[in-house]
């Protein structure tokens, strides 16, 4: 494999990188700031600023970063860790082959030449060549062979510690994959009972050491998976499926063209089937297992019922959910597809002697299993688009080459041990080059130059300024650029994303999904009321050549033409970056109006800019309506579109389908105030394109419930157009209304709301203080914190409840007068943890000190 990424000059060794997918988007910016956290802010382990506007970090350690290869990204700073990257990515594979290696060792299941023949078709299987980019599941191949050499000693020494051990390493490594290793581990169990059958007594025993086994993992790995626990509670595990359909999920035989070489590219990635090709040699072996006279009939019952248990999983929808937990995935279907490509290499490697001899009736049955397997692809191969004719033939001819390398006579064994392995490294290498070849990876300028950029700007602000407050940006690379640079953003993509802000985010009009927002569309009231007190800018470049090579790294998401509003710093930009500072932002913490305590807001009250109107003039104890006001447009031109009289919920068509329909809506402001356009869900750029002034417009492409879209400011006497010109034959425009916002009632809500600020004495990722003077009677210490029940609060030293107010911050009671305001994060279930992890641990040592005593 590094041969090959040298070929594809991925960096250092070119100008390439293995940046693709969520590698690309999601993995390196949290790799990044596991390196910002170990060596700049530990406590940032437990919550983040940098997690849209805060969050819990426990979970998101324990799903991402907890792999000890991670170590490896200290060494590599800023554009620099693609480099630690490709070293991480061939240090894995290296040691799925290792470990795999060890198993076939320590059991002495197979010698000589033919160990890293095997450990070849594992660590290269079709599973990791088609996750590699999901760096961190790949330590699991590392774990799995390690877990099963201790079942394997559970069963002929009666030892539990080592199967304990290495599964509490699974879950302290990924909890996920871990959850993956123990369904399995039951299967291997079942296996084993009757692969060292003895007596009833000793299945007996064998069944309680299992048992004890896992609980001892699971209690000594408790101290993070409790906490975990307790973050998906808040996230994931809200979406879990709430009905299973007893049924197929495809045709079966579908699965059969998985056996060709190749069968992995971009189509596959959002769903597909599973990925688990293994080298013909080993797939040959498994079958030979069954051929064996030397195995148990009842050894291949349970081997056969393992393995129908594990292909109808692959296929059996009930199955397919309890393997991921009660979640459908979100891309990347059938990830517990390693342990099938384990079990085939593992069996085959017990049956295949170290002479490779086959029986030529045992070759017979090989060849017609594997006729029928390429018979039916061929036959089918237009519903499997998947898979090429030459791919096809590739394969046949690896499967015809190593079949009759099985079968001719072998008077130099290790010489023919030598050349299997050759067989298998072909074959596996064939395998992995035309499986990545499909894939597109991300420049190393193009990551390189956007972090280098990126970095500077932030560091810039840093420098200027050391207390807390939040920036935002136009432009976006990634959802956790905030991450990758470290600082205080609002955008965010995990999977253990606690649902309240996206919810949150979706109600005021920004881009959101399960697990993901981007503040791209923030409006002057948002960006007050989120602290955002800096703005980044793109720089419009001179040149034409410069304006390209501008474009290709630093991508426009967000038209602003609010940030006129902001004071632009000069020392704080560069030649790539303007940077803003904004007069209005309220800080982290505010005194603001109990009224908000009992402010409902739901997504059925108006639209984005009515609940932004409504929250802040509720903070600011100020008339709700008038801040914002629906406007008309002046005129409204259609262009080969069937004119309608209502437009905001009409659904316009084209008049000659066979050309392109546009509508142009025009507007002259009498005042130079803030206007925003709201557009549906339906209204992305997959159905139609957006203009301001013959502009395009620069915006998220995909969101799930309405937007707010800035298209002027301080353009008093100005006509602006916003342009839509039509992609298909018709067009909804879902909630298409436009805005005005009264700048100067806006202005005197934010100095309302900025007369009693919370003084940060001290704030890290987990802690903040500050004094705060409420001149008024029932008000209230307003945060824009996200709420948790891991937020505890203190006010002159006296420990008092917090509040949960627009079902998303947390807010303090306070009574008038000056206040010492502390606010500390515990993560939930920490402690608890932590205790049934050191009772387990103090124990379990306790117990062979005096086992090895009484020896």
């Amino acid at each position: 494999m590094t041969g090959y990424f040298i070929y594809r000059h991925m960096a250092p060794f070119g100008s390439s990188s293995l940046l693709t997918v969520d590698l690309g988007q999601q993995y390196v910016d949290l790799f990044a700031y596991f390196r910002h956290t170990l060596l700049h802010d530990p406590s940032a382990f437990f919550y983040s600023f940098s997690k849209t506007i805060g969050g819990e970090m426990v979970g998101v350690w324990a799903y991402y970063l907890m792999s000890p290869f991670n170590l490896i990204y200290l060494f590599f700073p800023g554009q620099s860790i693609t480099t630690g990257i490709f070293l991480v990515t061939v240090l894995k594979y290296g040691c799925a082959g290792l470990s795999f290696a060890w198993l076939l060792t320590k059991t002495h299941t197979q010698k000589g030449w033919l160990v890293p023949t095997f450990s070849t078709a594992y660590a290269m299987m079709g599973w990791m060549i088609a996750n590699q980019l999901n760096m961190i599941w790949l330590d699991t191949t590392a774990i799995l062979p390690l877990v099963i050499l201790g079942l394997e000693r559970l069963f002929k020494t009666g030892k539990v510690r080592y199967f304990a051990g290495w599964l509490a390493v699974m879950l302290i490594d990924n909890y996920y994959m871990g959850y993956m290793v123990i369904l399995f581990s039951c299967l291997y169990w079942l296996y084993g009972a009757t692969k060292y059958w003895q007596n009833f007594k000793t299945f007996c025993v064998h069944v309680l050491k299992f048992a004890w086994g896992g609980l001892l993992a699971v209690a000594l790995s408790a101290w993070i998976l409790l906490p975990t626990l307790w973050a998906l509670m808040q996230s994931k595990a809200k979406y879990n499926v709430t009905k299973v359909h007893w049924k197929f999920e495809y045709a079966p035989w579908k699965m059969l063209a998985k056996f060709v070489t190749g069968t992995f590219n971009f189509d596959q990635m959002p769903s597909g089937q599973p990925n688990f090709y293994v080298a013909w040699l080993a797939i040959f072996a498994f079958i030979l297992f069954f051929c064996r006279r030397k195995f148990h009939w009842t050894v291949k019952v349970s081997t056969l019922l393992v393995t129908a248990v594990l292909i109808l999983s692959f296929c059996y929808e009930p199955l397919d959910l309890l393997w991921h937990a009660d979640q459908f995935p979100v891309w990347y279907p059938y990830r517990f597809s390693f342990v099938f490509c384990f079990w085939i290499v593992w069996i085959g490697a017990q049956a295949l002697t170290d002479r490779l001899t086959v029986k030529w009736w045992q070759g017979t049955i090989m060849l017609l299993l594997t006729a029928g397997i390429f018979g039916t692809v061929y036959l089918n191969i237009k519903h499997v688009t998947y898979v090429t004719q030459a791919n096809l033939l590739i394969t046949i001819a690896l499967a015809a080459v190593t079949l009759i390398f099985l079968l001719v006579p072998k008077p130099r064994i290790q010489l023919y041990q030598i050349i299997a392995l050759l067989i298998v490294a072909v074959d596996m290498s064939i395998n992995a080059v035309a499986s990545l070849n499909n894939l597109s990876y991300v420049s190393q300028d193009e990551f390189g130059n956007y972090t280098k950029v990126l970095d500077q700007t932030v560091n810039q602000i840093k420098a200027s300024n050391s207390g807390f407050y939040r920036i935002g940006k136009t432009f976006t690379r990634t959802k956790d650029d905030p991450m990758q640079a470290a600082y205080n953003g609002a955008d965010h993509f995990s999977s253990t994303f606690e649902s309240i802000i996206p919810n949150f985010f979706g109600s005021i009009g920004q881009p959101d999904g399960d697990g993901v927002v981007a503040y791209t569309n923030g409006t002057l009231i948002s960006d007050s009321l989120l602290d955002m007190q800096y703005f980044m800018d793109k720089n419009v470049p001179t040149s034409q050549k410069s304006n390209a090579d501008y474009r290709s790294y630093i991508p426009v998401t967000s038209t602003k033409p609010d940030l006129q509003n902001y004071q632009k710093s000069s020392t704080l930009s560069n030649t790539k970056i303007s940077t803003y500072k904004n007069p209005y932002a309220l800080g982290l913490g505010f005194g603001a109006s109990d009224n908000i305590t009992k402010l409902k807001v739901s997504k059925t009250t108006g639209d984005p800019i009515a609940r932004q109107e409504l929250i802040y003039q509720t903070l600011a104890n100020r008339s709700t309506s008038g801040l914002i006001t629906a406007e008309n447009f002046d005129q409204v031109i259609f262009q080969n579109v069937k004119r309608v009289t209502t437009l905001t919920g009409s659904v316009v068509n084209k008049q000659n389908l066979a050309k392109t329909g546009s509508i142009y809506f025009k507007f002259t402001p009498p005042t130079n105030d803030s206007y925003y356009i709201t557009l549906g869900s339906n209204l992305t750029t997959s159905n139609a394109s957006y203009y301001i002034n013959g502009k395009e417009l620069k915006q998220y492409p995909t969101y799930r419930h309405t937007i707010a879209v800035n298209v002027a400011t301080n353009s008093k006497g100005k006509t602006v157009t916003f342009g839509i010109q039509m992609k298909k034959t018709s067009l909804w425009l879902q909630n298409f209304t436009l805005y005005k916002l009264n700048n100067a009632q806006f202005k005197q809500s934010a100095k309302v709301l900025q007369q009693e600020p919370w003084h940060l004495t001290h704030h890290s990722s987990r802690q903040l203080r500050g004094t705060i003077n409420i001149k008024k009677a029932h008000q209230v210490l307003m945060t824009t914190i996200p709420y948790s029940r891991g937020w505890h609060a203190t006010v002159d030293g006296k420990a008092v409840t917090t509040n949960k107010v627009i079902n998303t911050f947390v807010a303090v009671p306070l009574s008038q007068g000056k206040h010492t305001v502390t606010l500390t994060y515990r993560p939930p279930m920490l402690l608890t943890g932590s205790l049934i992890s050191g009772v387990a641990a103090i124990g379990t040592v306790a117990w062979f000190t005096l086992k090895r005593r009484r020896d």
